[in-house]
């Protein structure tokens, strides 16, 4: 049997490649991980998740500062905004997290850390600097970057990515964001209440394009009600450094050319795996534009090469990418046969108000031939919703024909957190009934889920079959109050 440096070699420090190591190094393998950037944590730690939403917050927290009135508090007119100031808080929230995720905790769980650009050799070794290092199994988790589409005039202008936007040294007076899914209208919200005068320009007619119409629409009146300006149906013609500023020349649906000045343009038009670089090519790697191709195990070309998260090209969460990790650890390290099963991931966009979901939407729903029906609830319904001026969204749950959950909609405060129950019940395929006869606590968001399951049965409950059942065995009278008597009796 051949022998090897090490039982599992890692090349990527991010959600996946970290699952994977830590797993691996306390079930006893020899691990190795090989990180390209001067600390672990990935993307979504440096550049991503964590920075982002430490900026949604302080974004948020300013303007609620600005909007006291609406909560009974006196106007006041907060100063300007330093960025440096909330640049620094970021640094700080990343330095906290980044001690989880340090060189000195995965050397106590037994892995081995080294930095560099590896190269794949051979099937089973890396060229890493002057070294050459073996490993029984590899688990390529390289992450992705924002994509660069081919627009003249790009890579001639500077432009901000989220590799950049996190740290800057001020804050812009005017930007212009290309894209409108999560990154784009995320950073467009935020900066838009920071100060920043924002423009989002989108290729097709709606943001947020894998989300239900209907639930984008309502996020997207609520930034045009904060001040974003969109332009949608829009083609990119060209970008230009002016010294100053940057300016973007689209076309829109009515065939006429716009000039779009502002100081500052954030790409934000997708992701493309990080591929280039590792001699993929050399040991027959399968992968394309989207990211490498692996199997139903997160198998690649060669049965131990192994590849997750967003290097894949499939899901572009941090979760996914530590859920894929442990399909790898299954296959890999316990040798347990295990597949990927994406049926219930969840995901969500942090805007305000924020934008959830787990299992199929509608447009997935039909796209998939499945018949369905839909019950919503909306937010101004909601006692604590209304209690902490957040009367803005709805619940939408969809049902198959046997009336089983196939998918929830949540568009509302703090919706990330309320799909926590949903996730609960859809992996542990808890019956609606269930959840219709749990108590919740009063007054709270969660009582939303409950509500939206309780419609669904009270339509059968509260039906004129019922009533005359009822009726019929315990000579119930009927209404002891109509429209027209409630009126008669205000006269009184």
């Amino acid at each position: 049997m051949a022998r090897y440096d090490y039982d599992i070699g890692i090349i990527g420090g991010g959600a996946a490649g970290l699952t994977v190591a830590s797993g691996a190094a306390q079930l006893g393998a020899k691990t190795l991980l090989i990180e390209k950037e001067k600390t672990l944590g990935g993307d979504c730690l440096h550049f991503g998740c964590v920075p982002s939403k430490t900026l949604i917050k302080t974004a948020h927290v300013y303007h609620l500062m600005k909007n006291g009135p609406q909560f009974g508090l006196p106007a006041v007119t907060p100063p300007p905004v330093d960025f440096r100031d909330i640049a620094g808080r970021i640094k700080s929230v990343i330095a906290a997290i980044q001690e989880h995720d340090s060189v000195e905790r995965f050397c106590r769980l037994g892995a081995q850390v080294e930095f560099g650009d590896p190269v794949f050799a051979d099937e089973h070794a890396v060229s890493l600097g002057s070294k050459k290092i073996s490993a029984r199994n590899w688990v390529i988790a390289t992450g992705s970057s924002a994509a660069t589409p081919p627009i003249p005039g790009l890579e001639q202008t500077p432009c901000l990515t989220n590799r950049d936007i996190f740290s800057l040294d001020h804050l812009p007076e005017s930007l212009i964001i290309l894209g409108a899914g999560p990154i784009g209208i995320e950073m467009a919200q935020a900066f838009n209440r920071l100060g920043t005068r924002v423009t989002v320009i989108q290729r097709s007619g709606r943001i947020l394009g894998k989300e239900d119409q209907d639930m984008a629409a309502i996020v997207q009146k609520t930034l045009e009600e904060e001040g974003v300006t969109f332009f949608m149906n829009t083609t990119l013609v060209h970008i230009r450094d002016l010294g100053d500023g940057r300016q973007v020349e689209i076309k829109t649906a009515a065939d006429t050319t716009t000039s779009l000045k502002a100081e500052a343009v954030l790409v934000a038009l997708g992701r493309a795996a990080n591929v280039a670089g590792l001699g993929l090519k050399n040991i027959g790697i399968a992968y394309d534009q989207r990211g490498i191709k692996v199997d139903a195990r997160l198998k690649t070309t060669h049965s131990h090469i192994y590849a997750a998260g967003d290097v894949t090209g499939g899901y572009q969460f941090t979760h996914v990418a530590g859920y894929e990790g442990g399909v790898v650890l299954s296959n890999a390290v316990f040798h347990l046969p295990k597949k990927t099963d994406y049926t219930h991931v969840p995901w969500c966009t942090y805007t305000h108000p924020e934008l959830g979901s787990i299992g199929m939407n509608e447009n997935s729903a039909r796209a998939a031939g499945i018949e369905y029906s839909t019950w919503i609830e909306e937010f101004d319904d909601n006692d604590r919703g209304l209690a902490e001026g957040e009367s803005i969204g709805r619940v939408k749950l969809l049902l198959d024909k046997k009336e089983k959950p196939i998918g929830i909609q949540i568009l509302g405060p703090h919706a990330g957190d309320l799909l926590g129950e949903w996730i609960a019940i859809m992996n542990g395929r808890v019956g609606l009934s269930k959840i219709a006869s749990a108590i919740h606590p009063y007054p709270t968001l969660g009582e939303i889920n409950k509500k939206v399951v309780g419609s669904v049965f009270s339509k059968k409950i509260f039906s004129d079959r019922v009533r005359k059942v009822l009726k019929f065995f315990f000579r119930f009278q009927g209404k002891g109050c109509t429209a027209d008597s409630g009126e008669e009796a205000g006269k009184v």
